[in-house]
């Protein structure tokens, strides 16, 4: 007989594994003493996987018949955010269980074709350009995870009607420092930061899953969000501030919701080491999350990918923070309730964004992947 020599991690490997495998079918033990066993995942669940699953429970108490989950206005949108949220920690639409099941519903329930106009726009319930990009974002990112090729190729042609509208928007003629982003209608002449980075990283997720999207919205864009940034520029057009951070619209004082927007999206579009980049995560480091800021859910999901994306010590502390601040707002029934304008977006809202925040950990979603 072979002698087979294994190194410690196959060991490891082994003894996690497949001994709890062999228990379970009897393979250890003689046959008259056969006791059939259950497996169970040797790995506990930490504070943050119970917080998510809490929360992800919270999510599917809300809900509809129709298969939308949200508890406030913005259905579309919410719905959206809430099914991101699930997928961003690990769940698929296949998946034969409670969750797969509820994310299978909310994805026909943003495909009806009652909630896409003519024009490709997802907006129309009041949502706006913000929802109709987290939208397109979240269509885009369920594109190629393991539905069948009839609802495939139904999310890629909604999706790409979707992005064609987020194109010609883009298009619509503003003054030059506005132009390259977008703001709340198809139609509008104005742009802003928050608006804009949804628009650009749908544009970024559809790219990268194949869709028709022309290069020059995602560079026009980029250079929107470096005129956002609150600095003057060199001769090589490189902020003369090393440290600083994206404003709500150019000319605007750095924000921390919109620098943590406005870092994510840059690096999602490959500016990993430009200067703008770099200094908005320093920045961070300085203004962390605060429950009192404005925009706090909106701003800490963005700072916590965007932290992460950047890597390093920059990642460990963001994510440290993150959980610190999160984990105690927590609600009993596993919500997470804003405060200020995002207390009348609702606890669904709160949720998914807090969700995703913590979702740094798994890193599944391929927008946010490094």
């Amino acid at each position: 007989m072979a002698n087979y020599q294994f190194n410690m991690p196959t060991k490891v490997f082994l003894s996690i594994f497949l001994l709890p495998l062999f228990t379970t079918v009897g393979l250890t033990q003689p046959k008259d003493k056969f006791e059939p066993l259950q497996w169970k995942n040797p790995f506990q669940p930490d504070a943050v996987d119970k917080a998510v699953e809490t929360g992800m429970k919270f999510l599917l108490k809300n809900q509809k018949a129709d298969g939308a989950i949200y508890d406030r206005g913005n259905p579309i949108a919410i719905t959206a955010l809430s099914l991101m949220s699930l997928a961003a920690v690990g769940h698929l639409p296949i998946h034969p269980n409670e969750k797969g099941e509820a994310m299978a519903k909310a994805l026909d329930f943003i495909l009806l074709k009652k909630n896409q106009n003519e024009m490709g726009y997802f907006g129309k319930d009041g949502g706006r350009m913000y929802g109709h990009g987290i939208v397109t974002l979240t269509l885009a990112e369920m594109l190629g995870m393991g539905m069948d090729q009839e609802m495939d190729k139904l999310i890629r042609e909604k999706c790409q009607k979707a992005i064609d509208l987020i194109v010609r928007s883009q298009k619509v003629k503003k003054n030059q420092s506005q132009q390259g982003g977008w703001r709340y209608s198809p139609d509008a002449r104005d742009a802003d930061l928050s608006v804009t980075i949804w628009q650009l990283m749908a544009l970024r997720s559809a790219k990268n899953s194949g869709l028709d999207v022309i290069s020059t919205a995602i560079s026009d864009a980029v250079e929107y969000l470096k005129r956002s940034y609150k600095s003057k520029l060199d001769e090589q057009g490189n902020p003369i501030n090393k440290k600083s951070g994206f404003a709500y619209q150019p000319g605007g004082h750095p924000e921390y919701a919109t620098t943590a927007a406005g870092l994510l999206a840059m690096q999602v579009c490959g500016q990993y080491e430009s200067p703008f980049v770099l200094g908005a995560a320093d920045w961070l480091l300085e203004n962390v999350p605060q429950t009192n800021r404005k925009f706090f859910f909106y701003g800490t999901y963005y700072y916590a990918q965007a932290l992460y994306q950047r890597g390093d010590e920059h990642a460990k502390k963001a994510r440290k923070l993150v959980e610190e601040i999160l984990l105690p707002m927590q609600k009993q029934n596993g919500s997470w309730q804003g405060g200020g304008s995002e207390a009348g977006a609702g606890e669904v809202y709160c949720s998914s964004m807090a969700i995703l925040a913590l979702a740094v950990k798994y890193h599944y979603l391929p927008i946010y992947q490094r």
